[in-house]
């Protein structure tokens, strides 16, 4: 190595910790979120400096509910955002509100769990096996709900479950565990938009912080939501948790950041200083095993960011779930932020999403393969990721070995289901035709029925 080459190396290692991104467009940013402990790398960006640190002053502002999130978003009210790794690409196609988006990384994976309440959990543990501990053994399977679907259709009653938003990764684990399990969680059509059509269970929207009030209320029966408000059932002795999300798909991707294509456009050091200071906060999270998250949880628990007890929040943030009141099991994928390339945005994670709105309807016709491939390399952005990786590597921030810049974008096929149904991104129809319930890949609904 020459001497200019050793300083150059020395220089990059040594002097850039603090040194801000070139070229800022627009420094002063609004940022949107849901009060959801997966809106951690925001916060602690955010609060351990590193959004200043890139040359960013950043407000973070709590949304109200998923759509107006968007809507703002798209509007340009705000300028990016916590979000659905489906509400970007449904945007895209043109499903609900319509906008160009980009995701530059992946903020999580996991995070979601399925609860009930306490009356359908005592209809469903008769019938559940026990493990060496005399605890339901898991993963436990929508089959268990059947004889609460059958109590409630003796009285006449719909069995109704809480969502989170149409386009969620909620929605579509809800709707694949009750699949797998035998029952038919309905379709979407280009004249219905419930969800409902032919349902044995009528899944309908709640936001994440009133899920645990609404199934208090009795409105609905069970919900699929991110935390803290899986746990807030347990603490409130409403509700049981029966099972995670990485139960149902293992390593499932969950929320993205999103962006206007414009505005990533029009501002390309932004968005570069933006993901740099993500990913450092992604990385602290899930670094030395977790070690982190204690101090993640406190500041989680502030009324500006999740603002439920911390308790509650390190019930999941730290490495446990708890089920059953008492039931506590290690967790430690629970939440994913960095590890395993989880901030990685992988198109194959983009089309799973895709074949799950086409499954259910969401995508009223037919699409080739080719079709899934270029809409999620429009929304998804590995390039923009490994710029923002590769600067943070150059300036000492982060080491190489941290990172896969995986060639293709697509991870290798997998199993990993509660069904053991083989996924490989690359061939999306054939998946969507191995499914045994929804729509095949040539199948539409017209008049409330399917059509081949």
């Amino acid at each position: 190595m020459t001497r200019a080459a050793l300083l150059l190396s020395v220089a990059l290692i040594a002097a850039p910790a603090l040194a801000e991104t070139q070229g800022i467009e627009k420094d002063s940013l609004t940022l949107g979120f849901i009060k959801l402990t997966d809106m951690a790398p925001l916060a602690i960006a955010k609060e351990k400096g590193f959004f200043e640190e890139e040359g960013l002053n950043v407000t973070l502002e709590a949304q109200s509910n998923w759509k107006v999130l968007l809507d703002r978003v798209a509007a340009g009210e705000i300028d990016g955002a916590h979000m659905l790794a489906g509400q970007a690409l449904a945007a895209t196609i043109g499903y609900g509100t319509k906008a160009e988006m980009v995701t530059p990384l992946s903020l999580d994976l996991n995070g979601n769990a399925i609860t009930v309440s306490n009356a359908v959990w005592e209809l469903m543990k008769p019938g559940l096996a026990l493990d060496a501990n005399g605890k339901p053994a898991h993963p436990i399977s929508a089959a268990a709900l059947k004889p609460a679907l059958e109590a409630w259709a003796d009285q006449g009653k719909a069995f109704s479950m809480g969502m989170v938003f149409p386009v969620s990764p909620h929605n579509y684990e809800l709707r694949y565990w009750l699949a797998a399990g035998g029952i038919n969680p309905g379709l979407y059509s280009a004249d219905d938009t419930s969800g409902q059509i032919g349902a044995e269970v009528l899944l309908s929207v709640t936001p994440p912080p009133q899920m645990p009030a609404t199934l208090e209320a009795g409105t609905i029966d069970g919900y699929s939501v991110g935390e803290p408000w899986n746990q807030a059932a347990v603490a409130k002795g409403i509700g049981v948790p029966v099972i995670s999300d990485d139960a149902i798909f293992k390593m499932n991707p969950e929320k993205v950041f999103g962006l206007t294509k414009a505005f990533a456009e029009e501002n390309p050091n932004t968005v570069l200083a933006l993901t740099k200071a993500l990913i450092r906060a992604q990385i602290w999270l899930d670094e030395n095993s977790n070690a982190n998250r204690a101090e993640a949880v406190a500041i989680l628990s502030s009324p500006d960011y999740v603002g439920a007890d911390a308790a509650i929040i390190a019930n999941s943030m730290t490495g446990t779930f708890e089920y059953e009141a008492g039931d506590k099991r290690d967790e430690p994928d629970f939440n994913v932020f960095f590890r395993g390339n989880a901030a990685f945005p992988y198109y194959s994670d983009a089309v799973w999403t895709l074949t799950q709105m086409r499954r259910w309807g969401q995508i009223a016709e037919a699409r080739p393969d080719s079709w899934y491939d270029e809409t999620a390399k429009a929304v998804y952005r590995p390039d923009l990721f490994q710029t923002a990786a590769e600067a943070l590597i150059a300036e000492g921030k982060a080491s190489a070995d941290m990172f896969d810049f995986d060639a293709d974008g697509y991870r290798e096929p997998t199993s990993a289901f509660i069904d053991g149904v083989a996924f490989d991104g690359t061939t999306p129809n054939t998946y969507i035709d191995s499914l045994t319930i929804g729509l095949k890949a040539s199948q539409t609904v017209q008049g409330g029925e399917v059509t081949n």
